[in-house]
């Protein structure tokens, strides 16, 4: 016969749910935002290193007293490639930070009111800052891309064909913004962090102010009387000390009438 598995306290223990502070898919979903970012800052970097140039060069048909048409500027390349590497690395990173808020606002809405991720001063300031930085971090990493966006998709067409003028993203953008993705991703996971602390000291208060009431509930019920007390007669079946007490054993009496009657006689 199979022997059973021994039942543990952690088997006892109240499971997280998925959509729980703490649980497996929430750190999960924090390192998954992480490599994410990571990825954008990749795209960017690539985007960065293949961003359209410009090279001037003489107009030949322009006139030889030398005026404002005498250079004509030419792209080096189409645009797409870092057009391509920029777009990917937006929807990346939005995505990310998208679902990792969407899933924080979910498991924070199922906590109780006066949790102290909402109430301790210290805590409520740090998930605070954590959020605002993170959203500031994100918009101006976003507003960078979509600038490089902009820039580069304006010659998709034609980009070898001699211009008047060129517009070109200045050195750096795309790294900038690829920066600001790696600062996005881990301001969330400090918000996550914050936010699970929080959750922790909520649920140590919650015990101990459980193990409080429990307390005072004991030492204040009125004191119990003490249980009845079975004693045992020599030659007698055990009996109640405090339902007999008082009474005389009948075999005493007895005892004491027949010897008695023998002095008599």
């Amino acid at each position: 016969m199979p022997r059973g598995k021994a039942v543990t306290h952690a088997d006892l223990a109240p499971r997280r749910g998925r959509t729980q502070l703490g649980s497996k898919t929430g750190a999960a979903l924090v390192v998954l935002t992480i490599l994410c970012g990571l990825f954008s800052f990749i795209l960017c970097l690539v985007a960065e290193a293949t961003r359209s140039q410009v090279t001037w060069q003489s107009n030949p048909n322009s006139s030889e007293d030398g005026g404002a048409g005498n250079y004509e500027c030419v792209y080096s390349g189409s645009g797409k490639m870092p057009l391509l590497a920029a777009g990917s690395a937006f929807l990346i990173l939005a995505m990310a930070i998208v679902v990792e808020h969407t899933y924080l606002l979910v498991a924070v809405s199922k906590l109780p009111p006066s949790s102290p991720a909402f109430a301790a001063r210290t805590l409520s300031w740090h998930a605070a800052f954590f959020f605002v930085s993170t959203w500031i971090s994100f918009a101006v990493g976003e507003i960078l891309l979509l600038i490089g966006l902009s820039v580069e998709s304006g010659h998709l067409r034609n980009w070898a064909k001699p211009r008047p003028s060129c517009l070109i993203i200045r050195e750096g953008l795309f790294c900038a913004a690829g920066v600001f993705a790696l600062a996005t991703v881990f301001l969330a996971a400090g918000l996550y962090l914050t936010v699970l602390r929080a959750e922790k000291a909520f649920r140590e208060q919650e015990i101990a102010r459980q193990e409080m009431l429990e307390a005072s509930v004991l030492y204040a019920s009125p004191p119990r009387s003490p249980p009845p007390r079975i004693t045992a007669v020599d030659r007698e079946a055990p009996m109640s000390g405090g339902a007999h007490q008082g009474q005389q054993d009948p075999t005493l009496g007895f005892h004491s009438v027949f010897s008695k009657f023998s002095n008599v006689v």
